[in-house]
């Protein structure tokens, strides 16, 4: 890849015209950009349509930024202890009426732009309570706009006030990367040119070019559909990759069916039937047990569809068949509360089931371990103990890990290495992700969904109730804990934040008290500060009846089953991701019993608050949740995938809705790697290579 003057892509940006070193290095700081490279890899954020002047009626379904020609007619000020905005009234040439909105430090805007004003404006249209309005339009003066106005669509480029300070703006980018495509003329494009062609996609110069300095709406699109498929492409070459690799691999443990003996005892005993979607789960399982293959697969589903009992059948499928098998748990207490579902589940059975956790005796312990290498206990349910080196299996078949994501790399790896075979590998999660954003990131696993809840299961009522109303709230809630109910209150902190204008659960237990007095009310109080023995220790507490609220911290999003507990209330909602809501939801609805979340927020809330809010109480469905908080947040805030430590990090490809890139992508990976070596193609193995690295840090377990 080469630039005029002896320049190359990967030289440094500080060699191009009104850069420097000073200037260089904010952009390094800022925006990880040292190369020209990166440069034109930075795309545009939005881009304001000036090939035409809009009416209000003509942007009514227009979701594009756009030009608005009005006069102010005037302004209103909303002022409340925590907010102040202006909101500004615009008059078309048609007569209709649009509002400008200014959140905070608005004192120029009426200044600059007196009623009267002829102005031309900018923005992306927006509703509040069903008013169409531009939050933070651009705006300038009509005569002074029309003299520099030039037809186009213009980009724009997010950047921190920092840069925005030191002069680098969005006109600072547009003439840096107009003056490299006015001395580049070609790009040596590292996908192969059959790919290219079969797609019909633009060679890699148009592409840069074009979602750069677009004409029309029709370039921007072909420029977008080039350099999404490639950015998908290249994530799925490693995962792809690492699953014909583990598909080639035939030394798999078979577990053969025919040697079901405790798996039909403990069946027959269930007292339960299996939902269609739990019998298909483990159809699948058997499959792979029996392949001779590994298996490597991702079981999902949401809180309470039965998760457990088809990794307990799994488990029994390699007690079986001779093998050791293991689950390993991210807390304590939940070790402790599969242990004892477990062994009841296998009540009437020889099965030998151990608990190992941080708390296990010495002595007990010990016992443990001998036990386990001498091949005497057929199940090991634990904690991160699981993975101390003193921990020995004889012939370890099955390794079972709940709430994966919760689990670093190394963990995982060292659990791995514990068997002499080629351990069958099942990973849970109570994290609900979309199909789109786990073909992306799980597509080295086999996916197994459960979605469908087990009959008889309690409703959960999901409300929102705003500060006003939170005295019709408590006596409500006073109501069934006379009838013997407990409570879960979340708070999104454990101390007073000067930046976060929430409440955290020093002031949180002082506003309870008010209503639920200590004298007749017993309340305990639960967050990440403690120390581990002390949180299970208030768990317990509150498991035994010993208090009627239990005031927490996020904590207890993955924890113990409270039968009794039907009430979760979480305050200041709107601070939370849809995911963590559903997350903290689950809590409740353990028993038998109709359950209730109750989201309480300030009076007012954002319109993007207000989305997230009514998402969460017209569904109880993860998948449907977790896809709305996809479309509404990206897949980076999705609970529990920004822990795992691995996130392609897209720049253009949208996982909520683009789909059809996702299948086509992943289709041409197959293709590719069935047929070429990556080493065939030097410029594509260079740019896939970062993608490798960073899947193989995470995705392998070994």
């Amino acid at each position: 890849m080469k630039i005029q003057n002896n320049l190359t892509l990967s030289s440094s940006v500080q060699y191009l015209p009104g850069v420097g070193p000073k200037k260089a290095e904010l952009l390094k700081k800022y925006l990880n950009i040292q190369t020209l490279e990166e440069l034109l890899y930075f795309f545009p954020y939005k881009y304001i349509d000036k090939t035409r002047f809009y009416t209000i009626k003509e942007i009514y379904q227009q979701e594009a930024h756009v030009l608005l020609i009005g006069k102010i007619i005037d302004y209103q000020e909303i002022k409340s202890e925590k907010s102040e905005r202006l909101i500004g009234r615009l008059l078309d040439k048609n007569y209709d009426i649009i509002e400008l909105i200014w959140f905070n430090n608005y004192e120029w805007v009426q200044k600059k732009f007196p009623p009267g004003s002829l102005v031309v404006v900018s923005g992306k249209p927006t509703y509040f309570y069903l008013t169409m309005n531009f939050v933070h339009p651009e705006i300038e003066l009509y005569d002074i706009f029309i003299k520099n106005y030039i037809p186009c669509l213009e980009p724009h480029y997010s950047l921190p006030e920092k840069l925005k300070n030191n002069n680098i703006n969005s006109k600072f980018f547009r003439k840096i990367i107009s003056y490299i495509f006015e001395n580049l003329k070609t790009i040596d494009d590292p996908l192969p040119s059959y790919i290219i062609e079969r797609n019909n996609l633009l060679p890699l110069y148009d592409a840069l070019k074009l979602i750069h300095f677009p004409e029309n709406l029709e370039q921007l699109k072909e420029a977008k559909k080039r350099l999404k498929f490639e950015e998908l492409f290249y994530s799925q070459i490693p995962v792809i990759k690492a699953k014909i690799e583990r598909e080639s691999n035939n030394n798999g443990i078979v577990f053969l069916r025919n040697k079901d003996r405790i798996v039909k005892i403990v069946y027959q005993n269930l007292g339960f039937k299996l939902t269609n979607a739990q019998i298909r789960a483990l159809r699948e399982i058997r499959q792979d047990l029996e392949s001779g293959k590994q298996m490597n697969r991702l079981l999902q589903g949401d809180v309470g569809c039965g998760k457990t009992v088809v990794a307990l059948f799994a488990l029994l499928m390699a007690v079986d068949n001779g093998y050791q098998s293991c689950l390993m748990v991210p807390t304590e207490i939940l070790a402790k509360q599969h242990y004892n579902n477990i062994t009841n589940l296998c009540k009437g059975t020889n099965v030998r089931i151990a608990l190992l956790t941080g708390s296990t005796r010495e002595k007990e312990k010990r016992e443990i371990l001998f036990f386990l290498k001498e091949g005497l206990i057929d199940i090991l349910i634990g904690t991160h103990a699981l993975i101390e080196e003193k921990v020995e299996f004889s012939n370890l078949g099955l390794i079972v890990i709940d709430e994966q994501q919760r689990f670093g790399v190394a963990q995982r790896a060292k659990l791995w290495k514990k068997s002499n075979n080629n351990p069958h590998v099942l990973v849970m999660t109570a994290t609900p992700i979309p199909r789109t954003l786990a073909m992306t990131l799980y597509g080295d696993l086999d996916l197994s969904i459960i979605d469908e809840m087990p009959p008889g299961k309690p409703k959960i009522i999901t409300q929102h109730y705003p500060h006003s109303k939170r005295k019709q709230l408590f006596d409500f809630v006073k109501s069934k804990i006379k009838e013997g109910d407990q409570v879960f209150v979340v708070f999104p902190l454990i101390y007073e934040s000067e930046v976060l204008d929430c409440i955290d659960i020093k002031n949180g237990i002082q506003l309870y008290q008010q209503y639920f007095p200590p004298e007749e009310y017993k309340i305990l109080t639960i967050h990440g500060d403690l120390p581990t023995s002390e949180k299970d220790e208030v768990m317990l507490k509150f498991l035994n009846k010993e208090a009627h609220i239990l005031m927490s911290t996020t904590v207890i999003e993955v924890g113990i089953d409270i039968p009794n507990a039907t009430i979760i209330i979480i305050e200041n909602a709107e601070r939370f991701g849809l995911s963590q809501l559903h997350q903290l939801r689950g809590r409740v609805g353990r028993g038998k019993k109709t359950s209730y979340c109750f989201l309480v927020t300030p009076n007012n809330l954002s319109p993007e608050s207000l989305k997230r809010i009514e998402v969460i109480t017209s569904t109880t469905n993860g998948f449907v949740v977790a896809q709305k908080d996809l479309e509404l947040r990206g897949p980076g805030d999705i609970a529990g995938l920004q822990q795992s430590g691995f996130l392609f990090n897209f720049k253009i490809a949208e996982l909520s809705s683009d789909e059809n890139f996702i299948n086509l992508a992943k289709n041409e990976a197959i293709d590719f790697l069935r047929n070429y070596s990556l080493t065939d193609f030097p410029l594509l193995y260079n740019k896939i290579k970062p993608y490798i690295e960073s899947f193989e840090n995470w995705g392998k377990i070994g």
